[in-house]
């Protein structure tokens, strides 16, 4: 049965952004979820995002580093000091049941012939990033769906498997955001950041994919970036995780 996917990750609290993506998504026709994780972070409002998720949108959804150090009582000494701060500030603020959903997250997951996972497939639970096509290349020894969706740089990308290793592609090269995905390739497909995006662009990103047409368009929406900034810094969070919201980094 045909279904159109709408994919979105690295929401991280921002249920400003989260909202205009699900709204969007309902007038392109999606019928279903999936989300490559760290729905909690930086930003004010996590058990709305969790709730949203988990209960509304009904997503499988995988961990992300984020989730997993809110989680679970690890060291936070490789933390940015902001992003350590955000993590305290959202295990005080989080229920008891909430916490233990996170916990019940898997490292990767797969869905309808296509996986999930937030940073990479070698070692998921390491949270490596995936910065250039020699990384990529790393990557796909350890992909065996011809589709992968992640998240984890914030930063929307495709990159595919060639003969020579892997290759990137800029979603702002494709016409509409869209391309095609073509038998027997696969695609390592990171879908940017809903809540917080460091391409240098403040809008929401998230991904549709169609799998009847075999097509997946970026989307990038607007969202009230003051509303979602005045939240973060009434709850006491670190300057820092309202004033990228602007900017996009």
């Amino acid at each position: 049965m045909a279904k159109v996917y709408g994919i979105l990750g690295d929401i991280h609290a921002n249920i400003d952004a989260l909202s205009v993506v699900v709204d969007d998504a309902a007038s392109q026709g999606v019928t279903d979820w999936i989300c490559t994780g760290d729905i909690v972070g930086y930003n004010a409002c996590p058990s709305e995002c969790i709730r949203a998720v988990r209960d509304v949108l009904k997503a499988p959804v995988v961990c992300g580093n984020h989730d997993y150090y809110v989680a679970y009582e690890q060291n936070l000494a490789d933390f940015h000091p902001a992003a350590a701060q955000a993590v305290l500030w959202t295990r005080e603020h989080i229920s008891a049941d909430e916490m233990d959903w996170l916990r019940s997250l898997p490292m990767t997951k797969p869905v309808m012939g296509m996986t999930l996972v937030h940073a990479t497939m070698d070692m998921p639970d390491h949270w490596g990033y995936i910065f250039d096509d020699l990384q990529a290349a790393s990557h796909f020894v350890y992909q065996k769906t011809p589709l992968c969706f992640h998240g984890h740089t914030h930063v929307p990308v495709v990159y595919e498997k060639t003969a020579f290793g892997a290759m990137h592609h800029d979603p702002r090269q494709f016409e509409g955001g869209e391309f095609r995905v073509l038998p027997g390739r696969q695609y390592f497909i990171n879908v940017g950041s809903v809540g917080q995006p460091r391409d240098g662009d403040p809008r929401a990103s998230y991904v549709i994919f169609d799998t009847a047409s075999r097509t997946v368009r970026f989307c990038r929406l607007p969202h009230d970036v003051a509303s979602a900034q005045a939240r973060d810094r009434a709850a006491g969070l670190p300057e820092r995780c309202a004033a990228r919201l602007e900017v996009g980094n």
